[in-house]
């Protein structure tokens, strides 16, 4: 899991720069790289605490215990879910959001193994794939959504075909297609949506999807990337234009946070942002009981009777305006890393946030090729 997310920091530091060029789709904000490299960062940093390194990104004494207990228990679903915790805390819009899902319900299958296999991939994907589908209340296909939705079926398909066989050539083969079916997903995206389609090029969280998928299958079988995956992508050349630039500029922002809310406060939640904006994506960090104790802890959700339990949950929505959307999500708790980016091209760091919103506007910063 740590070679891993190690290369996919790697290359999705490489390829930041054309990621960002056509990233188009659901806004035109260039920034699907930078997005995507600054989440799989912080899930990298978390391992590196876990091995007694020097974090690239600040985190809890609680986080790091976490991580720690993680890694002496040999666990692949417990390392993999601490990294995706802090990618999930430090998420960057809607692909690096995404991402984090990803990894979080990925996680979930592998606990408690002590290694990857054909039918535990299926099994990861399938449940990554579920997640990611309904975190956003608007799913939409020819996304990063579809590439993991194919790779997950293809996983599927081969390990039906070998008989849940656990072995390592099993798992290449379901690590093969996989890719393969990304691969075609990320093709077709073009076709799938309106803007890609006028603008001649695939979806960038696909691209971004596709690389991940092939750095899994690079770290497990211990075979280099596939160089010519993306020869022929359309947009994807060096010399091609960055496509977002010469489209308009969208108007409105977006606003991220961390919040603590019951499973009836996060629907309520969920309904408002709906009203106000779209992009709206709300996945579950972690679980909070009734008497404040956080995973890990012994206590189960059930010790405390007629108290509903409350989560943690990452938040992210395009709005108009921040004032309303964060008078709405404070109406219902006290958020935590709020943040207000303006979606308008290009974007100004020294922007000041919306009137009366109250927190701190953020723009991402953006990765040199390595």
């Amino acid at each position: 899991m740590k070679r891993w997310l190690g290369k996919a920091e790697t290359t999705l530091g490489n390829h930041s720069d054309r990621l960002n060029a056509i990233n188009i789709f659901p806004v035109a904000d260039g920034d699907t790289g930078t997005n995507l490299y600054l989440t799989v960062r912080a899930a990298v940093s978390a391992l590196s605490a876990a091995d007694g390194k020097e974090a690239r990104s600040p985190e809890s004494g609680q986080a790091k215990t976490e991580q720690l207990k993680a890694e002496q228990a040999n666990d692949v679903g417990a390392v993999l879910a601490a990294a995706g915790r802090a990618a999930m805390e430090q998420a960057r819009g809607n692909s690096g959001t995404l991402f984090a899902v990803f990894l979080c319900a990925m996680a979930e299958p592998l606990a408690g193994h002590g290694r990857l296999s054909a039918p535990l991939l299926a099994a990861a994907l399938h449940r990554a794939q579920i997640r990611s589908w309904s975190a956003l209340s608007e799913p939409v296909s020819g996304t990063m959504l579809s590439v993991l939705e194919a790779a997950a079926q293809a996983a599927g398909e081969v390990d039906a075909a070998q008989n849940g066989d656990d072995s390592n050539h099993a798992l290449g083969l379901a690590l093969d297609a996989a890719v393969d079916a990304a691969l075609r997903a990320v093709v077709r995206t073009e076709e799938q949506l309106a803007p890609l389609h006028d603008a001649h090029v695939v979806d960038a969280g696909g691209v971004g999807m596709l690389l991940v998928l092939d750095c899994l299958r690079s770290a497990v079988l211990g075979e280099e990337l596939q160089d010519e995956l993306l020869d022929g992508l359309h947009g994807y050349d060096v010399q091609d234009p960055h496509i977002h630039t010469g489209l308009p500029d969208d108007e409105g922002v977006e606003v991220m946070c961390t919040i603590e809310l019951s499973p009836l406060a996060a629907a309520t939640l969920r309904q408002k942002l709906d009203e106000l904006g779209d992009s709206v994506i709300m996945s579950q960090v972690g679980s909070v009981t009734a008497s404040g104790s956080q995973d890990g802890d012994e206590q189960d959700d059930d010790d405390v009777d007629g108290i509903e339990a409350s989560y943690r949950w990452r938040v992210h929505v395009h709005v108009p305006e921040a004032g309303p959307a964060v008078e709405a999500i404070r109406a219902l708790g006290e958020p935590s890393d709020i943040s207000v980016s303006q979606l308008a091209l290009p974007r100004d760091p020294d922007a000041s946030p919306e009137a009366g919103s109250g927190v701190a506007s953020a723009a991402p910063g953006r990765p040199s090729p390595a």
